[in-house]
């Protein structure tokens, strides 16, 4: 399945196809590739998916695709999703010295990486 995360453009550097957005998803913002939406400028709501700003969206569609997003984590059983993958991340094989083999951090899902 994929999947693509509502987020609110805040700043952009570059120009052309190198121009780079970075975009707020409820408090964590990560670096945005806006190649495939030159027309998007600061304060736009936009679409990710895997790095890449894919549509530019209102901000009415990004509120009710978080909210349907806070739905379905909250029927998440047993745990909420961010918990559950923190375990997979504990369960992890070992490495030669005995530490999980890094995929992802604990802290890369604390701060929504």
């Amino acid at each position: 399945m994929c999947l693509a995360i509502p987020g609110c453009l805040v700043a952009i550097s570059g120009q052309g196809e190198l121009r780079i957005g970075r975009v707020d998803f409820g408090g964590v913002s990560r670096d945005t590739s806006l190649v495939f939406v030159p027309e998007a400028t600061v304060g736009d709501h936009v679409l990710v998916h895997v790095g890449f700003a894919i549509a530019v969206i209102d901000e009415d569609l990004a509120r009710e695709t978080l909210e349907a997003l806070a739905m379905l984590d909250a029927l998440a059983e047993p745990a909420p999703i961010a918990d559950a993958l923190a375990a997979s991340v504990d369960a992890a094989p070992r490495n030669n010295h005995g530490q999980p083999r890094r995929i992802f951090g604990r802290e890369d899902l604390e701060e929504g990486r």
